[in-house]
């Protein structure tokens, strides 16, 4: 039998629903256990979203293209539109490296209907940060132009390898773009060239926006408060699948170790590194370093693409980070009070041993270890490993089977 269940329509079409209701007060008159709790959903609904076993472009070329227009003058969102952007832009620079240390990311500005390059593709978060905050220095004014902003991404892009991931995420404040030709002509180049294009709106849903997004097979979200703004950047923390034409091929790496500069009377010599050449004061020299195990050229951190050979410089923890979207951890499995009650054993979070006061924990069905709805997020977001598979002492704690609460 068919379903006839007529399709929903807009919100404002739909009847009066009581979302208030949804929240009910603890014993001491509290709402913070509800409002927890429906963050936690958001959150696990989230996780189980993500499957593994899908290919991935771990090697991100990604610009992000900031709208400066007039538009984002507006308070509605705290103390402005672009002040509170560049503060999450901020937090999402150092969260995009730290789960794709072995990525690119570059940062352009769009106003009076013209684009900038603020910075170059560059593994270097704290450069990319240090440019988000002079930007609070600068005026937003006029219109922005996503067709210059595309473009400008698509000059350094289509230049990128084949088998790297290409992606531009614009943050859009103003409903309207000024631009110098068809947008159309420019969305379909970037199809033509596997660039991945999605937007994050700041006012309402624009069609320009949505038809860009849907020829690039990007995503595009309004947002409704600031949180959901930090929410939906997270989403492009973690890889894209990767297109269907990807190339495949094998990547030379280079992995030095940090030592002292060579010196032939046994004294610390200081020397500039590549990475500062540009630099016009001192933060460049130091006593040691990265060298290049082709070429020894010095750099002060990693991960780095050689200056003078080319070489992707990388340490093994950056590639370890990197893997770990390939096969992520599978969703723990919910246990309510009743099954809870049954286990007198296992009242205690086997991460942080607090005794549970939750309404609902949560089982590593693989290793039979509960844990708070805190420790799963973090498991899940931070770790990227359970603590219990991980410990022998696993095996030595008392655990009912999965079989019992199923």
């Amino acid at each position: 039998m068919e379903d006839t269940e007529p399709e929903k329509g807009y919100t404002w079409e739909t009847e009066y629903e009581k979302t208030w209701e949804a929240l009910k007060e603890d014993d001491d008159g509290s709402l913070q256990a509800s409002v927890d709790e429906i963050i936690q959903r958001a959150k696990r609904k989230r996780l189980e979203e993500r499957k593994g076993n899908v290919r991935l472009g771990m090697m991100r070329h990604f610009f992000l293209v900031v709208d400066m227009s007039n538009a984002m003058m507006d308070q509605d969102l705290k103390p402005t539109r672009f002040i509170c952007s560049l503060k999450l832009l901020e937090h999402f620079v150092e969260e995009f490296f730290d789960q794709n240390p072995i990525s690119q990311l570059g940062i352009i500005v769009s106003r009076n209907k013209r684009a900038e390059k603020v910075t170059e593709l560059g593994g270097n978060p704290k450069r990319h940060v240090q440019a988000l905050e002079t930007l609070n220095d600068k005026t937003c004014q006029g219109e922005p132009s996503l067709q210059n902003a595309l473009e400008l991404a698509l000059q350094t892009l289509r230049h990128m390898p084949g088998h790297a991931s290409r992606e531009v995420l614009v943050v859009l404040g103003s409903l309207t773009t000024c631009d110098p030709g068809d947008i159309a002509v420019t969305a379909k180049t970037l199809k033509e060239q596997n660039i991945r294009c999605s937007i994050v709106g700041l006012s309402a849903e624009v069609r320009v926006c949505k038809k860009l997004t849907q020829v690039t097979h990007g995503k595009y979200d309004i947002i409704l408060d600031e949180h959901h703004f930090k929410d939906l950047l997270c989403q492009h923390v973690v890889p894209p699948p990767s297109a269907a034409n990807m190339e495949s091929s094998l990547i030379r790496m280079g992995f030095p170790h940090h030592k002292l500069n060579a010196a032939s009377d046994q004294e610390e010599k200081s020397s500039m590194c590549m990475c500062h050449l540009d630099s016009k004061n001192s933060e460049g020299f130091s006593t040691s370093g990265y060298f290049c195990p082709q070429c020894k050229s010095k750099y002060c951190e990693l991960p780095v693409e050689c200056k003078a050979c080319g070489l992707t410089l990388v340490s093994a923890p950056h590639l370890a980070r990197s893997y770990h979207h390939l096969f992520p951890l599978p969703v723990f499995k919910e246990i309510s009070p009743q099954v809870l009650h049954q286990m007198p054993l296992n009242q205690h979070c086997f991460a942080c041993q607090v005794l549970f006061t939750e309404t609902i924990v949560y089982l590593c069905e693989k290793c039979e270890c509960l844990f708070c709805s805190d420790c799963d997020m973090f498991i899940h977001d931070t770790l990227h490993s359970c603590p219990g598979c991980a410990s022998s002492r696993s095996t030595q704690q008392s655990a009912p089977s999965v079989d019992m609460i199923t």
